[in-house]
């Protein structure tokens, strides 16, 4: 999964189809052979180096493996096999491909985030009609979607500092989470971001007119709440 995740990655900003041609370098066109697309495996063992033309093959094809495998396995262990699983991994998914896409592109494309928002309404439907305990139903998943997206309007409205795409990404979020979860999702990936800002800051790595990719922290605070948002909030003592 993490293979195809890096395809799409690679492919989907530049208008490319996910599923031709086969998997080549970029370097020498060369198609690739089934020893060259063991995922992990065959990054250490050609060194990050493609087997034809020794051109580097980029550390985010190994890193999104390698996370994509631990998420996948730490999913499992947190859920086992149960409705939530499928759920969560494919939240996840769409969570590494945007961090990656907006990392690079700066950029969270509508071919990712609308059929993620169409995947969030249908689970809340299934949660409301099966009474799935642990997945927002119809009227919280309405709900937790406006104020994402209203939340993150205003300031995409006033300011040249928020991108679209964080506002329909917000809307997801909120379906996917529900409410008041969508409240803690978004105080998460706010202070994650502005410390990460000031640290960069700080270190003189970014300027202050220079743009800071707002998608990650966004998908890392939706993924810190959909594992352990009601443990925090009872922890602060809002449940």
């Amino acid at each position: 999964m993490g293979s195809f995740l890096n395809v799409i990655a690679d492919r989907l900003p530049q208008g490319k189809s996910i599923v031709s041609p086969p998997s080549h370098c970029e370097d020498c066109q060369r198609r690739l052979s089934a020893d060259d697309n063991i995922p992990i495996f065959s990054y250490l063992w050609l060194r990050g180096r493609c087997r034809y033309c020794q051109a580097a093959i980029p550390q985010r094809i190994f890193w999104v493996e390698l996370g994509t495998a631990v998420l996948f396995a730490f999913l499992y262990w947190e859920y086992g096999f149960g409705y939530l699983l499928p759920v969560m991994l494919v939240y996840g998914c769409i969570f590494i491909l945007l961090t990656v896409i907006d990392l690079e592109h700066g950029l969270l494309p509508n071919k990712i985030v609308y059929p993620a928002i169409a995947i969030a309404f249908a689970v809340a439907v299934a949660s409301q009609f099966l009474h799935l305990p642990l997945l927002p139903d119809l009227k919280s998943a309405a709900i937790a979607g406006t104020i994402g997206f209203v939340f993150l309007l205003i300031p995409a409205l006033i300011s040249r500092g928020m991108g679209w795409g964080d506002v329909k990404l917000a809307a997801f979020i909120g379906l996917a989470t529900g409410f008041p979860l969508v409240l803690l999702t978004l105080f998460i990936s706010i202070v994650s971001g502005g410390l990460v800002a000031g640290i960069l800051l700080l270190l003189k790595i970014k300027g202050r007119k220079d743009a800071i990719p707002f998608g990650p922290f966004l998908s890392l605070g939706t993924l810190l709440t959909l594992l352990w948002g009601n443990n925090i909030l009872a922890w602060l003592g809002f449940a």
